[in-house]
């Protein structure tokens, strides 16, 4: 499975984002997704996944600012941060994991395929 980010961009605080995760070369159905991000200087850290099993999984860290849905029928997952701050800027990555190691969906060691990224800055 190939996995494309797209939605990074500059945006100010209290904006809201939305970024998608296309897939090509397989099917997100019966997969995993998660969102991940890094900061600069920061390890890479999962923010909330996605299973159609048992829905979103959010990391402590998630204040319900951020949302993560699939859109099957395009095979791409979305994830809408809302009300940004300058500490969200980061790049944010999907991967997927097999359904097997969906209770790690948030630990980067499971991943099973990375996308390349996508920069979100943060700033007045």
């Amino acid at each position: 499975v190939h996995l494309v980010e797209s939605g990074g961009g500059l945006v100010q605080p209290g904006d809201s984002l939305r970024l998608s995760c296309g897939a090509s070369g397989g099917s997100l159905d019966n997969l995993v997704v998660t969102w991940f991000r890094q900061a600069p200087g920061k390890e890479r850290e999962g923010i909330q996944c996605i299973d159609t099993r048992h829905g979103t999984i959010s990391a402590d860290s998630v204040q319900g600012r951020f949302a993560t849905s699939r859109d099957d029928a395009e095979n791409t997952v979305v994830l809408r941060i809302d009300n940004l701050k300058p500490d969200d800027t980061a790049v944010y990555y999907c991967a997927v994991f097999p359904q097997k190691f969906v209770e790690r969906c948030l630990d980067s060691a499971y991943v099973q395929f990375w996308g390349q990224g996508t920069q979100v800055t943060v700033s007045s």
